[in-house]
């Protein structure tokens, strides 16, 4: 199975009614497109009926959980689940699984002190589960979304990789050393088609605003050459250009051809801001 170089994180798509969802799976898939990834959280889509919607509305594309939040199912329902999509539609699906974030899981009612024993003991409940009913002719792929450098060994240890959301380039690069050759590394990259700079900045402030508070994304900003001075008051210019590319599709190819070169197998681009599958459908002229 292949990601492809270059896929799709929905975003506010996967946000929409299922009908309109699965039209915009199709645009996506004819476009070009050889990955669509999703995220989860308590108070959205559950991710893998989610997945199943989406495989069920095309015909090649792959579909990646970006990522199910394990705190939100049992390590045997996450491993029956994916043999169940794999067994449906071979070498289509990948799961993607994360540990989300501490204000997220705590409304879940659940301890998120050691998340990254939490996610070491539940790869080993999901490897050591039963599965009785027709097994697929391969089994679907894992991957973890990682940061830092004790996931991205996780990763690289015991998955088919990581999937960093909210990067720049230069943590590409790092996580490529870590990560070594061989395991995938999928960065997600935000972008939004618009030139003019405070248009295009309030735009991807407005996506940061949601992750800006949250010490998963702060610390691993801090590790990469950021200050204290980027994370205040809604991001500095400096964060907030690394982390959103905006300008014409040339600027979002360019910032594409970044992540590749610095080590990346695959790109998944987010479009912000109004008519993002219009957006997307554009680029892939561009990135075609």
């Amino acid at each position: 199975m292949s990601l492809g170089r270059v896929g799709v994180w929905l975003g506010s798509i996967g946000l929409l009614g299922a009908d309109e969802e699965r039209a915009a799976a199709r645009e996506l898939e004819a476009a070009g497109y050889e990955t669509i990834w999703f995220g989860e959280s308590p108070f959205n889509k559950e991710a893998l009926s989610h997945a199943a919607l989406l495989l069920d509305a095309t015909e090649r594309v792959s579909v990646a959980t970006g990522i199910a939040n394990i705190w939100l199912r049992s390590p045997t329902s996450a491993a029956n689940g994916a043999a169940t999509l794999a067994e449906a539609h071979p070498g289509r699906f990948v799961l993607g699984l994360g540990v989300s974030h501490a204000p997220s899981v705590a409304l879940t009612g659940q301890d998120y002190s050691k998340p990254l024993t939490r996610m070491r003991e539940y790869l080993d409940a999901m490897d050591a589960g039963r599965y009785t009913a027709a097994s697929p002719a391969e089994p679907a792929p894992r991957v973890l979304a990682a940061l830092g450098p004790k996931m991205l060994e996780l990763a690289r240890d015991r998955t088919q990789g990581a999937h960093p959301y909210l990067v720049t380039p230069e943590h590409t690069r790092y996580a490529r050393e870590v990560l070594g050759t061989g395991p995938w590394l999928a960065p997600e990259q935000a972008f939004v088609l618009e030139r003019d700079p405070e248009q295009a900045r309030t735009i991807a402030r407005g996506h940061l605003d949601t992750y800006i508070a949250l010490p998963n994304y702060r610390n691993n900003w801090l590790r990469n050459g950021f200050d204290e001075s980027d994370v205040a008051d809604g991001g500095s210019d400096r964060l907030v250009d690394a982390l959103v590319a905006w300008g014409d599709e040339d600027a979002v190819r360019k910032r594409f051809e970044e992540h590749v070169s610095a080590g990346a197998d695959h790109v998944a681009l987010q479009a912000l801001g109004r008519d993002p599958v219009g957006q997307l459908t554009r680029l892939a002229r561009a990135l075609r």
